[in-house]
């Protein structure tokens, strides 16, 4: 299942992981198009985030990781923080005030990795991006 990814003025190819992550790609599928905001980590590292508060995907742990590699995305589905959505675009330790977290990760992005580091610098110094998921 292929997506576009829409953040800040770039714009990514990616595909949903649903022989990893079945329950949490359906549960996301079922909410295209998803619009947010992303703003830069705080503990985590290199990487933005949709915070989302109590939102409730309805899913659990699957394909968790607290390290995703530059173009991943995961879902934290809440728990001891609150629930997000982190694309990472180099090197992340995922974590809160409350310690290391994991997500699931269930989008890889696919195009346009080299315009990452300018996602994440723009976030950084500019402020929070609009991010749009949608299907092709």
């Amino acid at each position: 299942m292929k997506l576009k990814v829409t953040a800040g003025p770039f714009v990514f190819d990616a595909v949903l992981e649903t022989q990893k992550a079945p329950e949490t790609c359906k549960a996301f599928m079922e909410r295209l198009p998803f619009d947010g905001q992303i703003v830069h980590v705080r503990w985590s590292g290199e990487g933005v985030w949709i915070p989302l508060g109590d939102y409730n995907f309805g899913v659990g742990y699957e394909n968790h990781t607290s390290h995703p590699a530059p173009g991943h995305i995961i879902l934290y589905p809440g728990g001891i923080s609150e629930t997000e959505i982190l694309l990472a675009y180099g090197g992340v330790d995922f974590s809160s005030k409350m310690g290391q977290l994991a997500g699931n990760h269930f989008i890889t992005l696919t195009s346009n990795l080299d315009k990452l580091s300018e996602l994440g610098n723009k976030t950084l110094w500019d402020g929070a991006q609009p991010i749009r998921f949608e299907l092709v």
